[in-house]
């Protein structure tokens, strides 16, 4: 049994999806209907675009949605589930057939809207955590005044926190005596996923309100690492996300025990491939490459 993963801000870098826009009539296809429906030029933005550009929240999720999307169709695949990493459940969505191109490329670019905003809203950022066990990062984190959380459960060994700037700030050293290899501060807008992402969680519900979801093949949530059975129940799954933990383990590792032999990851780099060795070398992952 195949999984198709997708993976999530951070992954985006020049020049990405240039290889299966120039080789697939069927990505191309994406990129074109991504653009029409936004507005925007997408294959400008993913290939000329320089580093600083791609790494604005706005940019970055509207690159990977379409880069996932469009490579997912190069690759003539059939999977059997679908994830994403945060962002990346927008095209896990999309290519299961849960979600039309045209719903999802609308509900991605008010994501990322209002994720560019909410340091604005409230003032925070997210630090990455090497080395320590998540029951220790969590119990750690409680002995901080002010907010902040668990944000992304990636896999064993790399947890990122989030939250407020001076309660992050406060956690590091508290990490690092707890035995934290490394604190590495993460270069964001905002405190995603978590409590500081109330208010956009609120907003981006107000657009899922108006998203059409069907029945399509599983893909399993970030927020509750299952198969959502009830399409209509994806709308308060995805607003969720935007404030609660992305559960990667977890979710990988449900897909495993469910009878996932094979992950294949469709968008730009291999991080997820990454995380797949650090959860379980014993499952093999690979990503697609038309080269």
């Amino acid at each position: 049994m195949i999984a198709a993963i997708f993976p999530g801000q951070g992954s985006q870098a020049p020049g990405m999806g240039k290889d299966v826009f120039e080789a697939s009539a069927s990505a191309r296809e994406v990129f074109e209907k991504v653009s029409n429906t936004l507005g925007i030029d997408v294959a400008k933005l993913c290939f000329e675009s320089d580093e600083e550009t791609l790494r604005a929240t706005n940019n970055a999720q509207i690159a990977l949605y379409t880069v996932g999307v469009a490579t997912y169709a190069a690759s003539g695949i059939a999977a059997d589930v679908f994830a994403g990493h945060s962002i990346g459940e927008y095209a896990a969505l999309v290519c299961s057939g849960s979600l039309s191109l045209e719903d999802g490329a609308r509900l991605v670019k008010r994501r990322g809207e209002l994720m560019a905003s909410a340091g604005e809203l409230a003032a925070g950022t997210m630090a990455a955590v090497l080395g320590l066990e998540i029951p220790v990062i969590a119990e750690t984190l409680e002995k901080v005044d002010g907010t902040v959380v668990v944000a992304n459960d990636n896999c064993p060994g790399q947890t990122v926190i989030s939250g407020e700037v001076d309660a992050v700030a406060a956690a590091t050293p508290l990490l690092l005596e707890a035995g934290a290899k490394r604190v590495l501060p993460l270069n964001v807008s905002g405190a995603f996923h978590s409590p500081l992402m109330t208010e956009p969680s609120r907003n981006m519900a107000e657009a899922l309100s108006n998203a059409v979801f069907q029945p399509g093949k599983p893909v399993y949530a970030n927020v509750t690492t299952q198969p959502v059975k009830d399409p209509s129940a994806w709308r308060e799954t995805l607003e969720q996300q935007l404030r609660d933990q992305v559960r990667w383990t977890e979710s990988v590792r449900n897909m495993i025990a469910d009878g996932v032999t094979e992950f294949i990851e469709f968008g730009p780099g291999e991080v997820l491939c990454g995380m797949l060795k650090r959860i379980d070398k014993s499952v093999p992952g690979r990503r697609f490459s038309v080269n």
